[in-house]
């Protein structure tokens, strides 16, 4: 059998808010509460598990994505007025990234995790 993520646990602040806003700006749902956690489903199987903490280091997390739902994600970024940059260190600001000949693009979200979109692994 090869090696599967099947979940990873996000900190936050406030684990309902910082579910809410990742699935609104991802085009998911969040599932019912799975003890402690708050989780959203990305895939069949995988979920990102946002808990509450208290204190923690941003952490980053990349999604690949097709072109369509790249525009769908960006589209949603823009409408609620989230900065967003070509790079994870916030350079370029309001630019998107075109590396190996797809398209990406960084934001941060409640808490501070950079989340990356990108077209080309």
């Amino acid at each position: 059998m090869s090696i599967e993520l099947n979940h990873t646990i996000v900190p936050a602040h406030d684990k309902e808010a910082a579910a809410q806003f990742f699935a609104r700006m991802f085009g998911l749902a969040v599932d019912a509460p799975f003890g402690p956690f708050s989780p959203v489903r990305i895939n069949g199987g995988l979920t990102l598990d946002f808990a509450d903490r208290e204190t923690f280091e941003p952490h980053h997390y990349a999604f690949f994505v097709d072109d369509a739902e790249f525009d769908r994600i960006f589209e949603r970024v823009q409408r609620a007025g989230i900065p967003f940059s070509a790079d994870p260190h916030a350079k370029e600001m309001g630019r998107i990234n075109h590396r190996k000949g797809g398209r990406g693009f960084y934001f941060r979200d409640l808490d501070g995790h950079v989340l990356e979109v990108l077209t080309r692994p």
